[in-house]
């Protein structure tokens, strides 16, 4: 974790159409208290930066070898080896290598340099309708920045969406709620053992908090991550929709799994505890977005 007054972010995002309404910027904060066996941004789960890399971009020149001030890098069978206890995350062995096969991940941002790239974006929100939306990993796992920048946002005028899994005190999404327009809200599993089975922790604080927020009067845009033979089944989904009618969401996002970054857990040299998974088919993702719609829920299959 950083200072109060900095974040570590993995990605500012432009451009994006698919994390809220209209045109938005993305900021990707490190850091996230679930680890979803199908997470497609593993190199935000920790809040530590890390080294990327590409061993099919690398001309094994030894350059990261020669630079690296704490001998993190060496030789071993032909292929480079690595000791993450020893890495400093200096990114030296980045900068040396001409085949851009070594990436540092993470970057610090105060909340004014994050401001200054939110800001060029502005003629674009006031055209669409968008804003900033805070993702990551789980932007609330930096939550003193997120209320400092959130807060400037709004002052601002910039709106403000926050994706997240919702595993967070709920004192710290009231912290928060007089400056975000939008809350995209994860439900993965409704099942708690579930849930712990495929996430790392179950989902109890997760639903309470859903609950409270929607007390609350916050604006909530329900967003299901769908895994075919983890939660595609009508039990999983009937259950999402008897709560979300119970709470009168109306806003749902259908997400079919997608495997865009399943080889950043090779580049991370991290085994995956589970790679057979497959989204559901085009013809059972129109079955469930029917059985929202006869519910009078908006359903949008992809982000918005």
């Amino acid at each position: 974790m950083t200072a109060r007054n900095k974040a570590i972010i993995f990605n500012v995002q432009k451009f994006c159409v698919h994390d809220g309404p209209g045109i938005r910027t993305t900021v990707f904060f490190k850091g996230c208290p679930l680890h979803c066996l199908w997470c497609h941004n593993p190199e935000g789960q920790t809040h530590a930066k890390q080294l990327l890399w590409n061993h099919e971009k690398c001309m094994l020149c030894g350059r990261c070898i020669e630079i690296c001030p704490a001998h993190a890098i060496g030789r071993s069978d032909g292929t480079l080896s690595y000791d993450a206890r020893l890495c400093l995350r200096c990114g030296r062995c980045a900068e040396a290598c001409v085949n851009n096969a070594r990436e540092i991940v993470g970057v610090e941002y105060t909340i004014g340099e994050l401001l200054d790239e939110i800001e060029r974006d502005r003629p674009f929100y006031d055209q669409s309708g968008g804003g900033v939306t805070l993702s990551g990993g789980e932007a609330m796992s930096q939550i003193e920045f997120v209320a400092e920048l959130a807060a400037a946002c709004r002052k601002r005028g910039i709106s403000v969406a926050v994706d997240t899994c919702g595993a967070a005190p709920f004192g710290d999404f009231e912290r928060i709620m007089p400056y975000v327009e939008r809350f995209l809200y994860d439900v993965k599993v409704m099942d708690p053992a579930l849930h712990r089975r495929y996430t790392g922790r179950d989902n109890r604080q997760i639903l309470d908090n859903l609950r409270r927020l929607a007390a609350d009067g916050a604006n909530v845009n329900l967003r299901l991550p769908l895994i075919e033979g983890v939660n595609a089944d009508d039990a999983n989904i009937g259950a999402v929709i008897e709560l979300a009618a119970q709470l009168h969401i109306r806003d749902v996002n259908l997400l079919p799994y997608h495997k865009i970054g399943q080889d950043k857990y090779a580049r991370l040299r991290r085994r995956r505890r589970q790679t057979e998974m497959a989204a559901p088919s085009q013809a059972r993702m129109d079955q469930i977005r029917t059985m929202f719609e006869e519910r009078g829920f908006c359903v949008r299959i992809g982000g918005s």
